[in-house]
């Protein structure tokens, strides 16, 4: 696959968040009065728009969506933020893309501020040319929102030679919303099934892979 543009999801292709997101979760869902014993209950959440996930997996209304929204970033912002872990292989593979030539970017539906910090704590953040994700005023939260920030502020224009790496269906249809292949990341948190009925171009069972794939 020839491509120059690498577009990277960051939760579940980048880093490993479970500790982070599924606690944030059950700290909003406490707040409701809903308690959840084992976090491992909570991993859907992490990929999608939180508050797409807190309508779906508990019926809660956009109202209580994004009020379970601000208090999950109660937690998220002073502590879960960091309760993450680098996926093992993450730092050598985009050191390897970049001294190929390739030109990595993030996408994520995570507020951007965040993501910054969370690479910046890492220090992966000199890998990429931008990265790009959410706001707080829900103006740009959806995968394909992202991606389209993203190309349009790299001034990315050939979409023929960009590609989306991520691990969930959302990365995957945000994809197709622009005519982007895509990259499905199985070691994360969406199944073979998830990402091949979205439609991903290409799976790969490790960040290594990626180094041969482009």
């Amino acid at each position: 696959m020839k491509k120059d543009y690498l577009l990277f999801d960051l939760d579940g292709t980048l880093t490993d968040p479970k500790e982070g997101i599924t606690k944030s979760v059950r700290h909003a869902l406490h707040s409701f009065g809903i308690e959840v014993e084992n976090i491992d209950e909570l991993c859907c959440f992490i990929g999608p728009p939180l508050k797409d996930s807190f309508m779906e997996y508990y019926g809660f209304t956009e109202s209580d969506a994004q009020k379970a929204v601000e208090i999950f970033r109660e937690y998220f912002s002073s502590q879960g933020i960091f309760e993450n872990k680098v996926y093992e292989g993450t730092r050598e593979s985009l050191e390897a893309l970049v001294k190929s030539g390739k030109k990595l970017y993030v996408a994520s539906s995570k507020p951007e501020v965040f993501v910054r910090m969370i690479l910046e704590h890492f220090e992966l953040d000199s890998y990429f040319e931008f990265m790009g994700g959410a706001d707080f005023e829900e103006i740009r939260v959806k995968k394909a929102d992202v991606i389209g920030y993203v190309l349009d502020t790299c001034e990315i224009r050939d979409i023929s030679k960009a590609v989306m790496i991520g691990d969930r269906k959302h990365d995957i249809l945000g994809a197709k919303e622009f005519g982007m292949e895509s990259v499905g990341a199985l070691y994360g948190y969406g199944s073979r099934e998830e990402l091949t009925k979205a439609g991903a171009d290409f799976l790969v069972e490790s960040i290594f892979d990626l180094q041969n794939l482009f």
